[in-house]
């Protein structure tokens, strides 16, 4: 599909008229105004992606929850005429209305999830169109999520693309996909089958003809079928078996591309096939190799830009993931851009995608609401979420829920029903959700994970063993895994020395502690520090890396010890305090490469192993300057210590 911005395209093709499908990408050339200013008198010029709450991530003050009116302008040539005309957004948070020279084209409720209205009948060919789009981030009871800790950014932060099409088509309409969605039912090392449901959608013709081709890795076309079928306003399925295939799995990310074409409108989808499944003894394997989980958690913003992420923040983001040896991530609440689970399918990451049903640790948050508008809201949400990512093999799991509270009989019912719907749209994968509570609520999706902070907030890290013990003698039958790493006390917190020490030492000892060998996964919760508005200082400052995306914390450094096997870590904890007030001091570093040599000026100090690549010094009383040294091998490190007091301003 060729991209360009649609002004520029439509010099380039001089009007001519359009025989397949294009896509033009309507980012640039946006106004922005707040409703409340009654005009677009002083409306301001903006790109997409974005958001009016860009800087809250670090400034709570500036966050603003309001309704705001997005406008553009459209030239529609008379060529068109007799094209079908869409309009795509990749994401509106949260709630969208879309006008067309003041005409209603539709409405979406969901701030994560892309979807498309068609304005065929509503422009004016040959002219200039207005297009307005009405904006609300407010908190509402029947748009998922109710609760939560994620600041609600606003904005249209994701995409906006003009599909032009023949009258025959591949509908965007179908829950806000490309209109190609690819099940597999049999995956094995001899053969792959499946079938491909494609939204077929005409204004003219009763019949049409289908064509399909899977490009095999290795560009060659591996399987081509051409069908014609009756055009009834349902989903034709058309059934499919390759021979030999290559299958995917994250040591190597083999990818097919779909190509289904009917008439003169193609679309191209990327796939691959594997089988995902978690055995009794809680081993979750891929194509029947068991796959160790090392997950981390995303949140949907970064200091800057809020949540109009970018290829660029997404590419950032995803290098730091994999500095860090972590194999999965989890997308907290709801999913990200596509493009983030692209990245993830090429380079072999696997992701847990969860539906926008969760619960801030606040107890006067209501999550679940019974009334049919919410429990309706859910259920298109979750098709949505299912739907648009069911084509990338990275994506591993649906999450159902995530910390809800109370096992209510409504609430269990619309768990229930909302796992169902999960399996009904996707039986191959399994669907999963974390938890803190006990009772029912864990017996209904197929995995659970336990999110622990023992230690944190309440008791000792050392109670861990007693909880696995127990976790083994009652409810080892349960395939479950555990996410550590915030306390979601509700506590109002400030970021400081003292908690991100306090950070150090949690993480430290569940390393030391978590017994791998009883669960699936292991996820650390959360990567970034995220922005949120619900806590004192306005941010999640759990994080293994700050708000910025740039700065790695001691923490960052011990899982990539403990995780990445690809770069050796040698790392001094606590190198960027350099001047301290106090005389006695322990000394930790995180060496993958064995036990380091460490001399303090000049003089060598002996390191004692305290967990797997965990290295401490005794107490040791220092003065003045003292030129700390670490080394194993080629890798080193240092770092100069100052005892003394701090500088005065």
């Amino acid at each position: 599909m060729k991209r360009f911005f649609i002004y520029i395209a439509l010099l380039i093709c001089g009007f001519s008229t359009i025989s397949a499908r294009e896509v033009y990408v309507l980012n640039d050339n946006w106004k922005f105004f707040f409703t409340e200013e009654n005009s677009s008198d002083n409306a301001r010029e903006i790109t997409l992606p974005h958001t009016w709450n860009a800087e809250a991530a670090t400034n709570a003050s500036l966050y603003c929850q309001t309704t705001a009116n997005y406008q553009h302008s459209l030239q529609i040539p008379a060529e068109w005429r007799g094209k079908r005309l869409f309009l795509r957004f990749g994401g509106v948070q949260s709630v969208a209305d879309i006008f067309v020279n003041g005409h209603h084209a539709g409405n979406h409720h969901g701030g994560y999830t892309a979807f498309a209205v068609e304005i065929t009948d509503l422009v004016s060919y040959g002219y200039n169109n207005s297009l307005l789009v009405v904006v609300s981030n407010a908190m509402r009871n029947d748009v998922l999520p109710t609760s939560t800790e994620d600041n609600a950014y606003g904005g249209i932060y994701r995409d906006v693309e003009l599909i032009v099409t023949e009258q025959t088509t591949i509908s965007p309409l179908y829950y806000g996909t490309e209109g190609v969605m690819i099940h597999q039912t049999e995956v094995a090392k001899e053969r792959v089958a499946g079938y491909v449901d494609i939204a077929l959608a005409g204004r003219k013709e009763s019949t049409c003809l289908v064509n399909i081709d899977f490009v095999a890795p290795d560009g060659y076309v591996s399987l081509s079928k051409s069908v014609k079928t009756k055009l009834d306003g349902k989903l034709f399925s058309l059934p499919f078996t390759i021979e030999n295939p290559e299958l995917w799995s994250p040591a190597q990310p083999r990818l097919y591309k779909v190509r289904v074409t009917v008439g003169n409108d193609m679309v191209e989808v990327t796939t691959g096939f594997r089988k995902i499944e978690v055995d009794a003894e809680t081993k979750l394997t891929i194509n029947g190799r068991r796959i160790r989980i090392h997950g981390v958690t995303l949140h949907h913003d970064q200091a800057s830009v809020g949540n109009a992420l970018t290829k660029r923040e997404y590419n950032s983001d995803i290098a730091l993931v994999r500095e860090l040896g972590a194999n999965a991530i989890h997308s907290a609440t709801a999913p990200h851009a596509q493009y983030l689970y692209d990245e993830c399918d090429r380079l072999g990451i696997l992701a847990w995608v969860d539906v926008p049903f969760t619960r801030s640790p606040f107890f006067s948050d209501i999550a679940y609401y019974a009334t049919e508008r919410f429990e309706e809201n859910g259920i298109e949400q979750l098709h949505e979420i299912v739907l648009q990512n069911i084509n990338h093999p990275s994506v591993a799991m649906w999450g159902i829920f995530s910390m809800l509270r109370g096992n209510a009989k409504p609430q269990l019912n619309y768990i229930r029903m909302l796992n169902n719907t999960a399996k009904q749209l996707d039986a191959s994968r399994p669907t999963v959700a974390l938890s803190n509570q006990d009772g029912d609520i864990n017996f209904i999706t197929d995995l659970i994970v336990w999110h622990q902070a023992t230690g944190w907030s309440k008791g000792a890290i050392s109670d861990l063993d007693l909880w696995q013990g127990a976790l083994r003698n009652n409810w080892g039958h349960l395939r479950q895994g555990v996410c550590y790493g915030d306390d979601f006390s509700g506590q109002a917190e400030t970021p400081n020395r003292a908690l991100e020490q306090k950070q150090l030492l949690f993480h430290e000892g569940y390393t030391r502690l978590i017994d791998e060998g009883l669960f699936w996964g292991v996820w650390v919760n959360s990567m970034f520090d995220f922005g949120s508005l619900r806590h004192a200082c306005g941010q999640r400052t759990t994080g293994l890396v700050d708000v910025t995306h740039r700065e790695r914390k001691d923490i960052f450094h011990l899982y990539k010890s403990l995780w990445n096997r690809r770069t050796p870590t040698l790392h001094i904890v606590s190198k960027d305090r350099g001047v301290r007030t106090c005389d006695k001091h322990s000394i930790t570093v995180f060496s993958s490469v064995g036990r380091p040599t460490m001399t303090i000026n000049g003089d060598t100090v002996a390191c004692e192993n305290v967990a797997r690549t965990v290295y401490r010094t005794d107490t040791l009383t220092l003065k003045g300057i003292n030129d700390i040294k670490v080394s194993v091998g080629d890798k080193s490190d240092e770092m100069t210590l100052t005892i003394g007091s701090y500088p005065k301003r």
